[in-house]
């Protein structure tokens, strides 16, 4: 049940996002600074999820540590 939720909020982020991807080239010249202020947001949460994937430390404590 929890995986379904995931997938159906990951369909409805991509869906908006899209969306705002397609406004923002309609309202071509002002829209570009919204486009880049997205691929800003994209290229961060990319490295966010690359530093967590590579950080040993922390799959150590979630696994080894009682809560």
């Amino acid at each position: 049940m929890e995986k379904i939720a995931y997938v159906l909020l990951l369909i409805v982020a991509l869906c908006w996002l899209l969306a705002m991807f397609v406004g923002m080239v309609a309202a071509f010249p002002m829209g570009l600074i919204g486009l880049v202020g997205i691929a800003g947001i994209g290229l961060l949460f990319i490295k966010v999820i690359r530093e967590r994937l590579k950080n040993k430390e922390d799959d150590y404590y979630s696994k080894n540590i009682d809560k």
